[in-house]
């Protein structure tokens, strides 16, 4: 087999797992930020419904292989340097703590390194990246914000005249279920991704057909378990920003939030709309949070992560075309490969640092 085809599919596991470590906030840092559950049993529940999910629906993985950019311009070369793209611009967000967008990172990560392979922007389908990803991810989030800001109005009508403390734990369950079904939308979702970016690498390489699409079983079952891995590897930044300081959420509002989440995500996935799980889960949390008081929400910080999400494609195309760059280099797919490495080893390093200032923090508590 192709070693650069070996090193694609390498690297887009890696891809997949870091969208794992990176988006579990969005499916339990409402559960754990209202105590509905312990951050562990959290993400071993996330883990499992991710995998779950990720073999239901494949609408999402035949637009991203066939739907963005044209795969008759696409090489494999092209594939690997918009997967190191997307990889790194994960690995900046999820330093800084910010709920960026995976899918936006690799969509931006694989138009910006075909777009400098080939010189123009022809290659990109443009009606596809507008009706399929641009514009159901701007509606998305308001959705969600929407959508959790009423199912708040009538929840708050109905326990208007109860004690909050039976109130509290009876939602507490409740999120046990709205908690896992975001889970399991959201591998519905992300893992289709890389399953088909992986699929668009085998179809450049000329091991399956364009014409009659198909995820192949082993590339389903390996995108489903390296999603579940970096699940439970967990991303605990990300988790205290979108649970605790973009809104201070109750369990009534974090079951809202999670529910409006878990309604969209199961609609797009089954049209084929590869959006934004982070830019949901954030506009349903905002919508919860500012369903009781406005200044509930701090929107510095919400403003912070609007930001991240503007910058999300046009800096993963950046980083995208600079990798494909470096392929047109002698031994160029080795530099790439080893530069991957680099990063899952500083990706390793700094998880491994958190999770020891995280043990310092609760000791001092």
């Amino acid at each position: 087999m192709d070693l650069t085809l070996v090193a694609v599919v390498a690297i887009a596991l890696f891809f997949d797992f870091t969208n794992g470590f990176h988006d579990t906030a969005n499916s339990i840092a409402t559960s754990v930020s209202t105590r509905a559950l312990s951050p562990r049993m959290a993400v071993l529940s996330a883990a499992a419904l991710n995998f779950v999910g990720a073999f239901f629906f494949f609408k999402v993985a035949a637009t991203v292989a066939k739907g963005i950019v044209d795969p008759d311009a696409i090489t494999l070369k092209i594939v690997l340097a918009g997967l190191v793209g997307a990889i790194t611009w994960n690995l900046i967000t999820w330093y800084l703590g910010l709920p960026s967008s995976s899918s936006h990172a690799l969509i931006g990560g694989v138009v910006g390194s075909a777009v400098a392979a080939t010189g123009g922007f022809s290659v990109v389908q443009w009606a596809g990246l507008k009706e399929k990803v641009l514009i159901p991810s701007l509606l998305a989030p308001l959705l969600g914000l929407l959508l959790a800001a009423a199912l708040m109005t009538i929840l708050l009508w109905l326990i208007r005249k109860r004690a909050p403390g039976p109130v509290n734990r009876l939602f507490r369950r409740l999120q046990l279920i709205s908690g896992g079904f975001v889970a399991f939308t959201h591998g519905t979702n992300d893992a289709q991704k890389t399953m088909g970016v992986i699929t668009l690498a085998l179809i450049v390489s000329g091991h399956q057909s364009s014409e009659h699409f198909s995820v192949p079983l082993w590339v389903k079952i390996s995108a489903a378990t390296a999603m579940a891995a970096g699940t439970y590897a967990g991303g605990w930044r990300i988790i205290r920003t979108l649970g605790q300081r973009v809104a201070k959420l109750d369990p009534p509002q974090g079951f809202a939030a999670q529910t409006s989440t878990a309604v969209i995500l199961w609609i797009t996935a089954r049209y084929g709309y590869p959006v934004s799980t982070t830019h949901t889960v954030s506009g349903s949390v905002l919508g919860a949070g500012a369903s009781t008081r406005f200044s509930a929400v701090r929107w510095g910080v919400a403003g912070n992560i609007v930001l991240a999400w503007v910058m999300t494609i046009p800096c993963a195309g950046l980083v995208g075309a600079g990798m494909e760059a470096i392929t047109r280099l002698p031994g160029g797919v080795a530099y790439v490969f080893a530069l991957t490495a680099a990063i899952a080893a500083l990706a390793f390093v700094g998880r491994t640092l958190e999770s020891r200032r995280l043990r310092v923090a609760a000791a001092e508590a």
